[in-house]
């Protein structure tokens, strides 16, 4: 799919530098800490932060198996993750204006095509596209190849993809050798529409530096995926072309907290200002 650098962004999106808000979701049915809620909380949960993250002011929204810690394989998530998670994307979609996507993890890209499409979502995060790298759960490859078939098979082409490059929580030493610039153009090279840049782990901030070099390989719009604050906005959203954020509008600051309204409405009056001389 070849675009220039703005219009796939754009598309889905139309507004500068868009601030797309995570749901990190309670854990679902046969997950280590699944006992903690039953389906209905689940569901409650989700739609509670999506419309928080909507009325603060964010501009999509991005849905995660966050709660299912420690991730497994794709090949080894269950079907009630795919379907519970379905469902409460259609459930928020119908409870909100603004697009919405699906990051099922770890790297499981055609579950979460088939989730955005069950539910009528606009576009997936997928953690490794191309190359490899050893994450948490072990030796991941790039997921590109079945993932772009499998899109075709089921008609839903019309998802974007939304990929990592150097992506956190792992090691890249197999890849050591080429760099983070070549790394992006292989993202783009493998038909990816929008390409994320991320810090180390979940709420660690991105390097301007990482998000240059991304952009240096590839015409795509370049977000960061991890580390947007209130207080670093300016510094990496004078680079980058959005953001995905979570932590850092959360009552408690991690993963597992709240979002707390006037932390997202704070954020994007910053960002909105930004947009005014960016």
């Amino acid at each position: 799919m070849m675009t220039n650098k703005h219009s796939t962004l754009n598309s889905l999106i139309n507004i500068n530098k868009p601030i797309i808000g995570m749901i990190h979701a309670l854990p679902t049915a046969g997950s280590p800490k699944g006992y903690i809620c039953n389906i209905d909380e689940l569901y409650e949960h989700g739609i509670k932060e999506a419309k928080t993250l909507m009325e603060g002011g964010v501009d999509a929204l991005l849905i995660e198996n966050a709660g299912d810690v420690p991730f497994q394989k794709p090949e080894k998530i269950g079907f009630e993750t795919i379907a519970l998670m379905s469902v409460l994307g259609s459930k928020i979609i119908k409870e909100v204006n603004i697009p919405v996507g699906f990051n099922i993890v770890a790297n499981a890209a055609k579950a979460s095509i088939a989730c955005a499409k069950a539910a009528g979502a606009q576009f997936v995060r997928i953690n490794q596209w191309a190359n490899a790298y050893i994450a948490n759960e072990g030796f991941v490859e790039g997921a590109a190849a079945e993932a772009l078939r499998y899109r075709n098979q089921i008609d839903a082409r019309d998802i974007l993809i939304f990929a990592d490059v150097h992506v956190k929580h792992g090691s890249h030493a197999i890849v050591s050798d080429r760099t983070v610039e070549e790394q992006a153009r292989d993202v783009a090279f493998f038909n990816a529409d929008i390409v994320i840049a991320t810090g180390s782990r979940t709420g660690h901030p991105t390097s301007v530096k990482e998000i240059q070099e991304i952009k240096k390989g590839s015409n795509l719009p370049t977000i960061i995926g991890s580390g947007l604050t209130a207080e670093n906005a300016k510094d990496v959203l004078s680079v980058a072309d959005g953001a995905i954020v979570g932590v850092s509008l959360k009552d408690t600051g991690n993963m597992s907290g709240s979002t707390d309204i006037n932390k997202v409405k704070h954020l994007m009056d910053i960002v909105r200002g930004l947009c005014l001389i960016l």
